[in-house]
């Protein structure tokens, strides 16, 4: 079980086993490889996966991160800040990209053969590429130069004083997205219901 100890070889493993299982699906069901619609079906567990994860970091760094943070004096930032947040920025934007970019294939795919519930999708699907917008355009510019300011001033360079702007600046806009997710989630999961 040595692959439980890296996260990147847990991850494939967990890919394995969805190929896995899937075969077993198709036996135990009967269902023919070429009778499913695999086209949206891998477009809507993408989708998924992504939002899971993009959704996921954005709760912690509003419920956990936020606060930890605020708690911890300057030296201790000055080590936490650039170990932690540039991975976690790195899955949390790359998350919303690829959530977004997903979710506008799955909803042509979907509603382009006539699906129903569209506009529920729609309005849930403008929430997100607005949360995507305020991730690349507002967030992470912010975040890039809070760590750079982070990392120098762990070197003994001072912090420069619009550091605490940048950080206001991210915070707001992660706020944002984070009231934003509850309807956002809300219309994506009605799509199916509202018809």
């Amino acid at each position: 079980m040595k692959f439980l100890e890296d996260p990147m070889q847990t991850m494939g493993v967990g890919f394995v086993l969805t190929i896995v299982l899937v075969g077993i699906y198709l036996g135990l069901t009967g269902i023919g490889a070429g009778e499913a619609e695999w086209a949206s079906l891998v477009l809507r567990w993408v989708h998924f996966l992504a939002g899971i994860t993009w959704i996921g970091l954005l709760y912690f760094f509003n419920l956990i991160n936020a606060s930890f943070l605020k708690s911890l004096d300057g030296p201790t930032k000055n080590i936490v800040i650039p170990k932690l947040m540039p991975a976690a920025l790195n899955w949390f934007r790359h998350g919303a990209t690829v959530t977004v970019v997903a979710g506008v294939f799955l909803y042509g795919h979907m509603y382009h053969k006539g699906g129903t519930g569209a506009v529920a999708l729609a309005i849930g699907g403008l929430l997100g590429i607005i949360m995507m917008g305020n991730v690349h355009g507002i967030i992470w510019p912010n975040q890039k130069k809070i760590i750079a300011a982070v990392t120098a001033a762990a070197q003994g360079t001072p912090a420069p004083p619009e550091m605490a702007q940048w950080g206001r600046t991210a915070l707001l806009a992660s706020r944002v997205n984070f009231m934003l997710s509850i309807p956002m989630l809300f219309f994506m999961g009605a799509g199916s219901h509202f018809r």
